[in-house]
């Protein structure tokens, strides 16, 4: 069960670490990448900060050479002259720092709510959402306003490959962050510009129906206020659904929609990556090439174009930054060539929808066979999309399928799903597809398949990128 967000809001966080002295702030779960961010900005606001998670990585490494406190074991006494706790809604209830600092009455608000407060520092603030792109929209948000020279402090979702790590700390001009839908936690951000990419039904734990979703995107575009400015994607009947009754200054975007304010022309291609004509208003731009693949992240380069305009940058700086684009990681990121001849990708798409196109644009930069790993995230998900899952597997552009065991994240598998009965229903639509129960042997499996010219394409969201970390250990 998920711990809930709090809902204090700015002032009163603002007003909890205020006044003399340093205030001590812990952060449990201080691994994850937004919560690695929200310590690296209270350390440099002159917080004193430590934390707790479960395992050391290169951020918990990172902000100890910066002498912040991390801890690989829990005990509620890391809480003792702690001035606030921030803790993350996956964590479980029964943590001993969450339930020291509720028995001793220290304030523990949620990773959401801190962030909020954060972000309320900033003159411009460009939120984006959506089911899916968040990740990448915000890193080209994030090298649009860099290029432009706007000195961006940015919360990534995912390490950016311009800077190498999930935050940049700039100036107070501008803020670009992810934000994301579950458990209504993007509720309590402030945007001034908000983009809502796409909406699908989607965290089926704990939302029960796509209504349910739309009024919560609805809800997150109304933050941005009167003065504010909703960049929303035309041609996704949710996404106009979710803008009924917008009260500020609505945008839209669109690929091929003359329609829209900022739209794509010309769609075409340049050794196998996405160009198109930039028009904004009616008139073009320029012609961009995007450095990256896969012919959806036009609609994302859009979204990142229009919030950058509405919020000072000119549409040809624009278009500059979007051509220096380089990806994150985990986003048909190249990891290496194997002795064989094969290049090693790896991709975080855990959504039917997220599948169908990163294969698509997997296929267009693939010479050979293109080898497929994917590990099924959360059993929620598995078993309400699963039909979905089968039909975007059984058409895509994949020659073979290596399904890994359901990555559990906070659930049980109180649904009966299995990877063996998804691999069982994908084999029958025609597409070769089996499941190899241990990473070990998945990795040299996909290795031992691959050949000159061929992909091996490591995809899902949970613990596979160890697969493609075995292959590229042995390919060094």
């Amino acid at each position: 069960m998920a711990l809930p967000n709090t809902h204090f809001g700015a002032d009163y966080i603002n007003e909890l670490l205020s006044g003399d002295g340093q205030k001590h702030i812990f952060f449990a779960g201080i691994g994850g990448v937004s919560m690695n961010a929200l310590a690296h900005i209270s350390h440099l606001r002159g917080h004193r900060v430590s934390g707790y998670d479960r395992s050391a990585s290169d951020l918990t490494r990172k902000l100890e050479q910066m002498g912040v406190t991390v801890y690989y074991e829990t005990d509620g006494e890391h809480m003792k002259d702690c001035d606030a706790l921030v803790y993350t809604v996956a964590m479980p209830e029964t943590n001993p720092e969450y339930v020291y600092a509720g028995e001793h009455g220290i304030p523990r608000i949620s990773r959401a709510d801190f962030l909020g407060y954060i972000m309320t520092g900033f003159r411009n603030r460009i939120g984006v959402s959506g089911t899916h792109g968040k990740s990448t929209t915000t890193g080209m948000v994030s090298r649009i306003l860099t290029n432009a020279g706007a000195d961006p402090t940015v919360f990534n979702g995912a390490a950016m490959k311009e800077s190498g790590s999930v935050d940049i700390i700039g100036g107070h001009d501008y803020f670009a962050f992810e934000a994301c839908e579950y458990m209504d936690s993007f509720l309590d951000f402030y945007p001034s510009a908000a983009i809502v990419l796409n909406i699908e039904l989607d965290h089926l734990d704990y939302f029960h129906s796509l209504e349910q979703i739309i009024d919560s995107f609805r809800k997150f575009l109304a933050l941005t206020g009167e003065n504010g400015y909703a960049i929303v994607n035309r041609c996704d009947t949710n996404c106009m659904k979710a803008a009924e009754g917008y009260a500020g200054h609505l945008v839209t975007f669109g690929r091929n929609c003359p329609e829209a304010d900022f739209y794509s022309a010309n769609e075409g291609e340049r050794d196998g990556y996405p160009a198109f004509d930039l028009m904004a208003y009616g008139k073009k731009v320029a012609r961009v090439t995007l450095q990256v693949p896969g012919e959806h992240l036009i609609a994302d380069a859009l979204a990142a174009c229009a919030a950058a305009c509405v919020s000072g940058i000119s549409p040809e700086k624009a278009a500059e930054g979007l051509e220096k684009y380089e990806g994150i990681c985990r986003r048909m990121e190249k990891i290496c060539v194997t002795g064989a001849g094969a290049a090693l990708f790896t991709d975080y798409a855990h959504h039917p929808t997220e599948i169908a196109a990163s294969v698509c644009g997997a296929r267009k930069i693939c010479r050979g066979k293109l080898n497929l790993v994917f590990q099924p995230h959360t059993f929620s998900r598995t078993a309400e999309l699963f039909d979905e899952f089968v039909e975007a597997f059984a058409g895509c552009g994949a020659d073979e399928i290596v399904l890994c065991d359901i990555y559990p994240a906070r659930e049980t598998n109180i649904y009966g799903v299995s990877s063996d009965m998804l691999a069982e229903k994908i084999a029958a639509a025609g597409k070769k597809c089996s499941v190899i129960h241990t990473f070990e042997e998945t990795a040299a499996y996909a290795d031992e398949i691959s050949g000159e010219g061929d992909m091996i394409l490591v995809m899902g969201a949970g613990d596979v990128i160890k697969v493609a970390e075995m292959i590229g250990e042995k390919h060094k």
